[in-house]
């Protein structure tokens, strides 16, 4: 049902880099592109994550209780994909490990705009 999430970035080009790196090792690229938007997916019928500079020329926040979550195919990528994230310069705020039981692994970061997001896996 989602087809793309957008999240607001104060640092447009270190953002792209960072996204660039992190989801291309996941298996994403670069799905659309303007001077002030990407967006990465890894398919045109996949969910996609943008980023994007606010539209009114504010600074861009990251939301109070907002977070993105990203699903991937095992516990192992999650651990690795955390990882990378961090070592990008992202902020660790959950390390990976199950939660909440039924199989759910996941680990939480924020990005270089303070956005929270998840990478996690069902069935870990």
């Amino acid at each position: 049902m989602i087809g793309y999430v957008t999240l607001g970035t104060n640092c447009f080009d270190d953002s792209a880099a960072f996204y660039d790196d992190l989801l291309g090792s996941l298996g994403a690229s670069r799905q659309m592109q303007d001077g002030t938007f990407v967006a990465w997916g890894r398919s045109p019928t996949e969910p996609w994550l943008s980023i994007i500079a606010p539209f009114d020329g504010k600074p861009a926040t990251a939301g109070n209780g907002t977070m993105v979550a990203i699903m991937l195919d095992s516990a192992t990528l999650v651990d690795e994909a955390h990882a990378k994230a961090l070592a990008l310069g992202g902020t660790d705020e959950g390390a990976p490990g199950p939660r909440g039981g039924g199989g759910f692994y996941a680990a939480y970061w924020r990005d270089l705009d303070g956005n929270k997001l998840c990478f996690f896996n069902l069935g870990a």
